[in-house]
């Protein structure tokens, strides 16, 4: 039986990095170490460290006026970190959009004037605010947004027009192009389109990071990472080591603008497969639905609790839908290949005739 992985994170890995790390697990390069033991001073880990930064420059093609970094603790300790090293002026407006936006609000607020410019809370998270109508305030440090949100599955299409854009983009950093030079700082955890949990990614202006508040920790300061190239202490090797094998495999592929082709295939068969349903529906606004997450419910709390358990036995796993919402999610990731989806849709038509 094929088994496809529809997790919402940690979540499937493309097949070619797998096999590449497997090839090379116990020897790395004649090193006579494996990459889960080897140090990460020594010149088979920086070569590593460089390799993954380099592609991860020409994959979003972003300029030299921008760092690249490496660190640990996840999206949510960025919660913390980008005010603590971003607000001079002590103010920013979030846009709040679902669970992880919120979070994200409320860390900041410990630290300075953050104000809350929008939200989709009124509809529990089912559509992205009319950027049109939405009011930043004068003299602030930037404006924060999550631009997937995966439990509701929402996505930004556009983004504010502002000077000084943070965004977190976990769920969606590479299934599709955007352009960097529109943003003040990105991050990313590793463990939906980049590679196993542990690693987050942060691109920011260099400019930005010279002024963090006096009680930032020396271990949260951009400019600490910077300075010393993502190892000022011993990083998460082995993540960013199969971060830089899935880098390779998207570079393979095509980049950015091919997989974000595949993406696009790949969402618009199952939400037509959705809306032309009497089963399935899907509740978020169309024009803001997300490529990578994809949330619907059947008619009853039981009958979805069906779908999940059978679904599994037919080798569709993790499909049940977070806590918060119910129902299922499929997350379609950049590494769900494009039979997998088929393979979804095929099941979820038998199922639907089955129990009518």
């Amino acid at each position: 039986m094929k088994y496809y992985n529809f997790s919402a994170g940690p979540s499937m890995l493309p097949e070619e990095a797998k096999l590449s790390a497997q090839k090379d697990f116990l020897d790395y390069k004649g090193s006579g170490m494996s990459v889960v033991e080897m140090s990460h001073r020594c010149k088979w880990y920086e070569e590593i460290n460089d390799e993954a930064e380099a592609l991860v420059r020409e994959l979003m093609n972003i300029g030299d006026d921008y760092y690249v970094l490496f660190v640990q603790g996840g999206a949510s300790t960025q919660f913390e970190a980008v005010p603590l090293n971003l607000l001079v002026k002590g103010r920013a407006d979030y846009i709040v959009t679902g669970n992880f936006a919120n979070k994200a609000y409320k860390e900041a607020i410990k630290y300075g004037d953050i104000v809350c410019a929008a939200s989709s809370k009124d509809k529990n998270y089912t559509y992205i605010p009319d950027l049109n109508e939405v009011k930043f305030r004068e003299d602030i440090d930037y404006v924060h947004i999550t631009g997937n949100n995966t439990i509701f599955g929402t996505r930004y299409t556009e983004f504010p027009k502002v000077d000084n854009l943070v965004a977190d983009l976990s769920s969606c950093i590479m299934s599709e192009v955007i352009d960097v030079n529109k943003f003040e700082l990105i991050y990313a955890g590793a463990q939906k389109n980049i590679g196993p949990a542990g690693m987050t990614l942060v691109i920011v202006k260099k400019d930005a990071i010279n002024n963090p508040m006096p009680i930032c920790p020396t271990m949260l300061k951009y400019s600490t990472q910077a300075e010393a190239k993502s190892l000022y202490n011993t990083p998460p090797t082995f993540s960013i080591y199969m971060a830089m094998l899935t880098f390779r495999w998207l570079k393979k592929l095509g980049g950015v603008s091919a997989i974000q082709e595949i993406n696009e295939r790949k969402a618009e068969k199952l939400y037509d497969f959705i809306d032309n349903s009497t089963l399935y529906t899907n509740s978020v606004a169309k024009k803001d639905r997300s490529l990578m997450n994809v949330p619907f419910v059947t008619p009853t709390k039981e009958l979805d609790a069906k779908f999940v358990k059978e679904a599994s036995e037919n080798g569709l796993l993790t499909l049940k839908g977070h806590r918060l919402v119910g129902g299922m999610r499929a997350s379609i990731y950049n590494a769900m290949p494009e039979e997998g989806v088929d393979a979804l849709i095929a099941f979820m038509k038998k199922f639907e005739q089955e129990n009518k």
